[in-house]
């Protein structure tokens, strides 16, 4: 615990707040520090971001697997950077990329609800906040439009695929409707009706009103 503590009171953005608010979200459990292994999924493409992260110690990556299915690397995060800063708050808070360590990790998860209370008691600490989701957004998003080219069908896989890890079955149940669907992925509703239907004649799934079933991965 001690570790844990001296580890979230040096971060860039935490240093702003004095140790009674550390220590008290800390014990109330809004404070949290998970432990990852080497090579460890932290979050799926498509996962719901509903926590802020801050690296304690360690290396995540922001990785896609391109059309000849090598390994690309977008971006790489660090002690005192922040995973989900872009996202928590937005409409669609959809990781647009699986992040993984490439090393053991140690990351500070910060319940969404008491970061905006922080927020909201503490404007040094929203001024630092600010200014570092501002900056990593700026630069993942200039290395994301160099290597971001999804098909269609690549949207719709990665969204089932993530489906089906987390219903733990290829029967997935749709949670939310088609046209939900078509803007979660960036298109039309009748585009996405149109590649479902192609991707059934080639044989990768069958689906109904309510549901998805997956017959191959991709």
């Amino acid at each position: 615990m001690t570790k844990n503590i001296n580890l979230i009171r040096n971060t860039a953005l935490i240093k702003s707040l004095s140790d009674e608010d550390i220590l008290t979200n800390v014990k109330n459990g809004k404070f949290k520090v998970t432990s990852y292994k080497k090579s460890s999924v932290v979050h799926f493409d498509g996962e719901t971001c509903i926590k802020l992260e801050i690296i304690l110690s360690g290396k995540v990556v922001v990785d896609r697997i391109d059309e000849s299915g090598n390994l690309l690397t977008i971006s790489a995060f660090y002690k005192d950077d922040i995973l989900g800063g872009n996202l928590l708050f937005s409409k669609s808070p959809y990781y647009p990329m699986t992040v993984s360590t490439q090393l053991p990790t140690d990351i500070l998860e910060i319940d969404k609800e008491a970061l905006f209370e922080l927020f909201c008691n503490n404007p040094s600490f929203l001024r630092t906040y600010l200014e570092l989701t501002s900056d990593r957004a700026f630069i993942l998003g200039d290395k994301i439009k160099h290597y971001i080219n999804k098909t269609i069908r690549e949207s719709i896989m990665n969204y089932l695929n993530y489906e089906s890890k987390k219903q733990k079955s290829n029967h997935i149940k749709l949670n939310i409707t088609k046209k939900a669907l078509a803007e979660r992925i960036g298109v039309q509703r009748t585009s996405l009706s149109r590649e479902l239907a192609k991707m059934r004649k080639d044989g990768l799934i069958l689906f109904d009103t309510d549901s998805i079933t997956l017959l191959k991965i991709m």
